[in-house]
């Protein structure tokens, strides 16, 4: 592992000193380049445990360029990206789930604020988090299409909080300006990463039963068109499938039905291998404790 890190450290400084001379976009452009083919490698991998002990270092890495500044909006989006992922995948421990899910949400509205301010300044988006419903419908209407990446950067770093906030009521009551942020991303942009968008828009509208506010009904449109989307591909769209609604609705042919292909599916798909890998395991929990639940 130190021998990995420090190989990647040292591709890391070879890149920026290329850019050195006083060509600094050079060297930004470099390191969010590596952010993104990062990204890329951490999905691709079939080992869990690999990336579970090796992301830290990497996390640190992006941080000493996201925490500057002058980071560019590709930096910002991609560290919000791998902290939400770390935050949510790997870490069990609630408070610090809560801390990383925080830097998660705070690079996602900087790179918001940046895209909508490339100079410097300020706007509502920089405290995105904290406007009010209305404010917040108002700010959205302000978005442009170019502002997709950066929405969507905030947006799941958000709802990454919220889950590791899920004891608190007031995280909770964010859920609907979540849910607005996501249909303003569709009208932005209805072909960016539009699987994921669809499959959150499903597990909004089935974190709570009919009576609070939720829709499974809506929900399970959404699961459906998020597995259509992805081509099958998205193991971890039918376990949400099966989790968020066939247990809220008690539809247990469904439930292991759903989870039975998710077994016999391969997992190894680029884009998606490492969360097709942990869907897997999480469908043979599901499936185990099948019978308790039902």
């Amino acid at each position: 592992m130190t021998r990995t890190v420090t190989t990647f450290c040292q591709l890391l400084l070879v890149a920026l000193l290329l850019g050195a001379g006083g060509c600094s976009t050079l060297a930004s452009n470099a390191a969010s380049r590596l952010a993104g083919d990062l990204s890329t490698a951490i999905l691709n991998q079939d080992d869990p445990e690999t990336v579970r002990d090796g992301a830290p270092a990497y996390l640190l890495l992006i941080d000493s360029f996201a925490q500057d500044e002058s980071a560019s909006v590709a930096m910002l989006e991609s560290a919000a990206g791998l902290y939400s992922a770390y935050a949510a995948v790997f870490v069990d421990d609630r408070e610090r789930a809560k801390r990383l899910s925080g830097r998660a949400r705070n690079y996602g509205e900087r790179a918001l604020c940046r895209r909508q301010m490339p100079t410097g300044g300020s706007s509502a988006s920089c405290t995105w988090s904290r406007l009010e419903f209305s404010a917040l419908e108002t700010a959205l209407q302000g978005l442009k299409r170019d502002d997709a990446p950066a929405l969507y950067a905030l947006t799941v770093s958000w709802l990454v909080w919220i889950r590791a906030h899920s004891d608190e009521w007031m995280a909770l009551a964010d859920l609907p300006k979540v849910e607005a942020a996501l249909g303003r991303l569709q009208a932005l942009d209805s072909d960016y990463q539009p699987g994921n968008v669809q499959l959150y828009l499903g597990i909004l509208h089935t974190l709570r039963p009919p009576a609070l506010g939720g829709n499974p009904d809506a929900g399970r449109e959404h699961f459906e068109r998020a597995i259509a989307l992805s081509g099958g591909h998205d193991l971890g769209a039918k376990v949400e499938f099966a989790r968020s609604y066939a247990r809220m609705v008690y539809d247990r042919e469904l439930h292991d039905m759903l989870l039975a292909e998710v077994l016999a599916a391969d997992p190894r798909k680029d884009g998606y291998t490492l969360l097709n890998v942990l869907a897997q395991r999480e469908a043979e929990n599901l499936l185990a404790g099948a019978d308790d639940y039902f």
